[in-house]
């Protein structure tokens, strides 16, 4: 079996740690420009073959690689436990929510990209038109290390599915979650380098923006994003970018508040808060605002976050993001915040949830991005205030809404690329919807239909099935073309 990895010089090697335990579990080398721009050509002469095979062969191969991570999962959610630190349960649940994508993307990227009949129109009838969505090339993926296998997976399913080929920079963090998923691609599509793997650090994702790939997608803070941008001027080739995001849960004085206290708790504090969509504002409507952060404390108060096999919490994955999960909690405190329940206490890479309420809206906690298993919680009259404060951030990604008559129609007030009503996280696993945000959240969308197509291009064809009786893009037009053409505009457009 074959495993398409760039080969670099046995010297420049980085290590991989646990970070619950601090032990070694792999090294992978820094690819550089050199490396990493040959991948990029081979990628673009299997692009020829890998988009030439069709849909319904792609759908084959897509079809098989989804059966050979369905049979490994297991295995792929333990190089996920060992390289970022989530319980084996929860990296079990993030692979198999990657299983219906693929099987959407594999079925339906015929029917959307496919070429399709298009109306020429009333002054047009001797010309034919037809659109189709033709794959870009090749697809250069920027992977994030806190959900190794979803997140980049909604870029790459969606990308090979349309008939593009990748090549494939995971986190640093996660360089062996990524190799896994290429070796296992391998084995269903032997014959070229359809999907490639480069491993490094941020100079080898900008050797990545530069080597003449046709798109890049990236997921990462909005700061890096920034600067894949600038990276990626420089050649004029496109990104979409999934960035992050401060999602804010409104509940509201009819909701059902067992479920929104579980869900919040949940989303917010899963995957140690590590999750661009996670919860991290919850706004309550006043009448229920007292016995709604009961619940919460109860739940916050029973969590416990370790790098042992009984702790539903894991450890921080990047040493970095500690010490700004620690000057959140400590700035909400001597802001006027208190802490309602947990601790927030920090021993090593592990950090304890905490929930923080009366936070002023101006504190760090509240504005900017935690990314850590903490919540505040905040009261609110009505959720007229709800909707206003969760919009006045400036991170528009997701939000939650928990309301037993009027989830809706709060939803359609909030600012984000997604909502969810009752229910946290549920618009990422929909396959055949669009994910990605607004504003600083980045741009572009993975998932559905919209997905599909944002690694194509949109090829039209218009012919001409027959001699036009009003000859008008031609020098010999006439002054009686002329009059019929305004004859013709009076009686369609006229009496509009």
């Amino acid at each position: 079996m074959t495993v398409h990895t760039a080969p670099a010089p046995a010297a420049t090697m980085f290590d991989v740690r646990n970070p619950g335990t601090g032990d070694v579990v792999g090294q992978y080398p820094v690819h550089g420009e050199p490396e990493v721009a040959a991948a990029v050509e081979r990628a673009r002469e299997a692009a020829v073959w890998w988009d030439g095979i069709g849909f319904d062969e792609r759908r084959k191969r897509l079809d098989a690689f989804r059966g050979v991570i369905a049979r490994r999962i297991n295995q792929l959610a333990g190089v996920i436990h060992e390289e970022m630190g989530k319980p084996h349960g929860d990296a079990y649940l993030e692979v198999a929510l990657v299983l219906d994508h693929l099987a959407w993307a594999a079925k339906n990227a015929g029917k959307v990209l496919g070429k399709r009949k298009a109306h020429a129109g009333p002054l047009n009838a001797n010309l034919g038109a037809t659109v189709e969505h033709k794959a870009l090339g090749v697809v250069g993926v920027i992977g994030p290390w806190n959900y190794p296998v979803f997140t980049p997976m909604g870029s790459i399913v969606y990308a090979l599915a349309a008939g593009n080929t990748i090549v494939f920079k995971p986190s640093e963090y996660t360089p062996g979650v990524g190799a896994w998923l290429v070796d296992a691609f391998s084995q269903v599509v032997p014959e070229h380098p359809v999907m490639q793997l480069v491993t490094g650090d941020g100079s080898t994702g900008a050797a990545l923006c530069r080597a003449g790939v046709d798109k890049v997608a990236f997921t990462g803070s909005t700061a890096t994003a920034k600067r894949v941008m600038a990276t990626c001027a420089e050649t004029l080739t496109p990104i979409v970018a999934e960035c992050g995001g401060k999602d804010a849960l409104l509940v509201d004085q009819d909701a059902d508040l067992e479920a929104a206290a579980d869900a919040a708790v949940w989303g917010g504090i899963a995957n140690a808060g590590q999750s661009c969509i996670g919860v991290e504002r919850i706004y309550v409507h006043t009448a229920v605002h007292d016995a709604f952060e009961a619940m919460l404390a109860d739940r916050v108060g029973a969590l416990r976050a370790g790098a042992d096999s009984g702790a539903l919490v894991g450890p921080i994955t990047m040493p970095s993001q500690v010490e700004i999960i620690r000057r959140h909690v400590a700035d909400a405190v001597a802001s006027g915040g208190r802490i309602v329940a947990g601790s927030g206490s920090i021993d090593g890479q592990v950090v304890q949830p905490v929930l923080l309420a009366d936070v002023p809206e101006d504190a760090a906690a509240v504005r900017e991005e935690t990314f850590g298993p903490t919540l505040t919680l905040r009261r609110v009259e009505d959720m007229d205030e709800a909707v206003r404060l969760t919009n006045a951030s400036r991170y528009h990604l997701a939000a939650s809404v928990f309301s037993k008559h009027h989830g809706t129609a709060i939803a359609d007030r909030i600012r984000s690329g997604m909502v969810a009503v009752n229910s946290v996280f549920s618009f990422a696993v929909v396959a055949s919807i669009p994910f990605g945000g607004v504003g600083d959240s980045g741009f572009g969308r993975i998932h559905g239909e919209e997905g599909l197509r944002e690694f194509c291009y949109a090829h039209s064809v218009v012919r001409q099935k027959f001699a036009s009786p009003l000859p008008l893009m031609s020098f010999g037009r006439t002054a009686k073309v002329e009059e019929r053409l305004g004859t013709i505009i009076a009686l369609v457009h006229g009496s509009k």
